[in-house]
Parts: C-alpha cells; sequence; structure tokens
C-alpha cells in the first residue's frame, strides 16, 4: 500500500467519523446521508485511484462495496482502561507474518444489551499515538462478513471516552487481494454477538 493511497483512504474515514460524530444523536437522518456519502467516496476512490486494494479485473464486480445499511444502534458511546505501556502483543498476518503491536488499552461498552470489551493497540515503537486501531471479529465472521475479520480505526481522545461506530467497520484489504498482509484480530477481540454493521463479504474475490 503507497503512503498517498493509504492517506487517501484515512482522510475519507476520518471525514466519516467527523461527519458522524457531529450529527446530533436524534438527527438519524443526517447520520445516514453523511455515512453514505463517505461510502459513496470511498467507492469512488477504490474505483479509480492506480494503488487500489481492489484489482481492476475486479472493480466492475466488487464495487460498490457492500454494506449492511446504516443503524445508529450500533454506534456506542465506550470508556478506556488504559494499558501498561511496556504491553507489547504478536499478532499474526494472513501471510503468516508477524507484526508486533502495543496494546493502548481496552475499550469497555455495551452493544445492543451486551457488555463487551476490545482490545485498541498502537504500532509498537510508534511516536503517534493519535489513531487506535481496533480489529474485531463476531459471528458474522466467515458467513455475512470477512472471516479474517474487520477493522475500526479511532481518534484518541484525551478524555479516555470514546465512541465506537460498527457502521464504519471495514474490511482489510486482503480481503480483496492476496498482495497484501493482513493483521488477524488476536482471541481477545473476537466478539461473542452478531455486528451486523459496516462492511459485508465482497460480492467476488479472495474473501467472498
Amino acid at each position: 500500500m503507497t503512503t498517498k493511497f493509504l492517506g487517501l483512504v484515512l482522510t475519507l474515514a476520518l471525514a466519516a467519523a467527523v461527519a458522524c460524530s457531529n450529527a446530533p444523536p436524534d438527527d438519524t437522518a443526517a447520520y445516514v446521508r453523511d455515512l453514505n456519502a463517505a461510502r459513496a467516496a470511498k467507492d469512488a476512490a477504490f474505483r479509480t485511484d492506480a494503488n487500489s486494494p481492489v484489482p481492476v479485473a475486479l472493480r466492475n464486480t466488487i464495487l460498490p462495496l457492500a454494506y449492511f445499511p446504516p443503524n445508529p444502534a450500533y454506534r456506542v458511546p465506550a470508556a478506556l482502561e488504559p494499558a501498561p505501556g511496556d504491553d507489547i502483543m504478536r499478532i499474526p498476518t494472513s501471510t503468516g507474518q508477524v507484526r508486533t503491536e502495543q496494546k493502548y488499552g481496552t475499550l469497555e461498552f455495551s452493544l445492543l444489551g451486551h457488555p463487551l470489551k476490545l482490545t485498541a493497540f498502537v504500532e509498537e515503537g510508534s511516536t503517534d499515538a493519535s489513531r487506535l486501531f481496533v480489529p474485531f471479529t463476531d459471528l458474522t465472521s466467515g458467513k455475512e462478513t470477512y472471516g479474517g475479520g474487520r477493522y475500526l480505526d479511532l481518534d484518541r481522545t484525551p478524555t479516555g471516552i470514546y465512541v465506537i461506530d460498527f457502521n464504519e467497520a471495514y474490511n482489510p484489504y486482503c480481503c480483496y487481494s492476496t498482495n497484501y498482509d493482513c493483521p488477524i484480530p488476536p482471541p481477545e477481540n473476537r466478539l461473542p454477538v452478531p455486528v451486523r454493521a459496516g462492511e459485508k463479504l465482497p460480492k467476488a474475490g479472495p474473501g467472498a
């Protein structure tokens, strides 16, 4: 993945997060509109950018990306319990490699009445912990969603209070092409509930 394309995708993800977080909780129409606009922008980038993770031969089949319908019930507050600064985890990847990630903390939240936890990570040795990486699987993984899990990116907050929006859950790039090496969510991030929000299995490709 090139720095240029990674920056483009992160910009789109950030735009989605900002748009959705700025919408009043009771303004469902605005929330859905902004989320759908962010998804359309991502489709356009994946279709036209030279560094798109979707192979050219599959773009007319995979795009537009498949999603569950927007559902504000999957946008929930979470409290972060910080991890010790030296809490390091070796995470296997889709190609049999290992990545070393630093545990940043544990996000505790309730989803549709279920108390749950997810570990948030930052890259080991990173001097920029402004964004947290949250990989996860759930009971839809391998059925309705990609078997290798999905990802969330969160902007770090000074308060330790976060909003987890599973409508923004996205597939790793190895879902579209075997050319990518993607971290596999650790056992502690395997949610024991179905999360029918965010990106679904593509209509074709390695993850389908």
